[in-house]
Formats: structure tokens, sequence, C-alpha cells
């Protein structure tokens, strides 16, 4: 089984042999890498589709629910435009990671809706999530151990390594977290006063309002920190070259 995080210790050169040309710093991240970066966060955050498809049942429960004030129409078409996303991705033969954890969320959603009879409910879940997760990752970030690099570990073939291996990238990754958090933290400081006090529309409205900027202000400071940091530690083609030469020798 290959380990998540364990320190290298290169080979010796031979007596005699000649030195090997001078290398280029890998701790100074290059272009190529940058957008590497840039790929692989626009990947494991779902893009522009992603996006789209978790915004979409949200917008459609607050557009009919505008119109007819009917928690049940708009729960129920929030519900089954979520499971058509999934479907179409299914059929697509298209990853659906993203597309289930968004009707699952829908569903949960429209479940509150239907037993509390509010439009509110319908929110609710949303809102505690989006709350547990800005603690989780401050929280993360504070203790030296970030969420967002257990996340996107795997993302860059890194999983665990930045750990030990790496500080450039813990410190990157603690940076990210922390800036994730308190962007999360303080979209529900805005949110849950209207949820208390505010009309259920106008909390609808604000809810779409705020679903994509403050994500896109994550990724970007995200981008920002691991773009800087040192570039990863490809454990997997470590391991993979272990198995090889361990191969040759038997």
């Amino acid at each position: 089984m290959m380990p998540l995080d364990r320190p290298t210790t290169p080979e010796p050169a031979s007596p005699g042999s000649s030195a090997p040309p001078a290398a280029a710093d890998a701790s100074v991240p290059t272009a190529d890498q940058r957008e590497v970066t840039q790929a692989a966060l626009f990947d494991a955050f779902g893009g522009i589709r992603g996006t789209v498809e978790t915004m979409l049942p949200g917008l459609l429960f607050v557009m009919i629910y505008t119109i007819n004030k009917d928690v049940t129409m708009s729960a129920i078409a929030a519900g089954v435009v979520a499971v058509l996303l999934v479907i179409v991705r299914l059929l697509r033969k298209d990853t659906v990671k993203h597309a289930f954890s968004g009707v699952f969320g829908v569903g949960v959603g429209v479940a509150f809706a239907l037993f509390t009879g509010s439009a509110k409910g319908f929110y609710l879940p949303g809102m505690i999530y989006g709350v547990g997760l800005g603690v989780a990752f401050t929280l993360s970030a504070l203790v030296g151990f970030p969420l967002l690099g257990v996340i996107l570990g795997p993302v860059f073939k890194e999983n665990l390594s930045w750990r030990t291996r790496n500080p450039g990238r813990k410190k990157a990754y603690t940076k990210a977290s922390l800036a994730w958090g308190l962007v999360f933290l303080a979209k529900y400081a805005i949110l849950f006063p209207l949820y208390w006090w505010g009309d259920e529309t106008q909390l609808g409205w604000v809810l779409i309002a705020l679903k994509l900027p403050p994500m896109v202000l994550a990724v970007y400071f995200t981008w920002v920190f691991l773009a800087k940091a040192p570039p990863p530690i490809d454990v997997i083609a470590e391991y993979e070259a272990e198995e090889a030469a361990r191969e040759k020798r038997g």
C-alpha cells in the first residue's frame, strides 16, 4: 500500500561520476505549475458547469416561490431539476460527484421545506452546512492541519506529503483554508440575521446573490497562495518508480 506521507533519501552519486548540471530551483513555481494549479482548482470545485448545476435548483425554487408563494410546488420543482441534472450526467457518462452532492443538498432542503411548510426550511440545511464548513476550515488552519490540503492533496497527486516534506505548500494550504473559513463565516453572518428577521423571498434572493461571489473569492485566494507555493511532491510517481525498481531487482 502506498504511504501517504514519508521522506525519501536520494541515492548518493557514484565515485568518479561527474556532477549533474545545476537544475532549476524546484521550490520556485514556474508558469506551467501555475497553470496546472489553476486547472486542478477548476476541476476540484466543479468548474462553470458544476457551479451552474449547484445554483439552478435553488434559483428555480426562489423564482417559483416569488411568483406563487407555494412552498410545495417550489420544493418539488427544485428536487426534480436536481435529479434531472444527475441523470443527464449519467447518460453522458460524465463525472457525477458534484451533481450527486448537489442533489443530496437539494433533497435535504426539499424535505425540510415540505416538513416545515416554510420556504426558510428549504434554505436552513445549506446554511447550517455552510457555517459548519466555515468553522471546519478555520479550525483546521489554526491547528496546523489545513482542510484544503486534505481535499486538494489527492488532486495534485501529493496526498499528505505537504505536511512534513513540503513546508511551503503546508503554509499555502493553511492560508487558503483560513481564507475559505473567513469567507464562509462572513457570508453566513449576513444570511442568518435575514433568516431570523427577514422576509422569506428576500432571504432567497440574497442567498442566490451570495452563492457565487464568495466561492469565486475563496478559489481566487487559493489560487494566489498555491501558485506562489513550491510545486507538489508527486508521491504517486515516487511509489510507481519504487515498484518498478523492485520488480527490476526481483
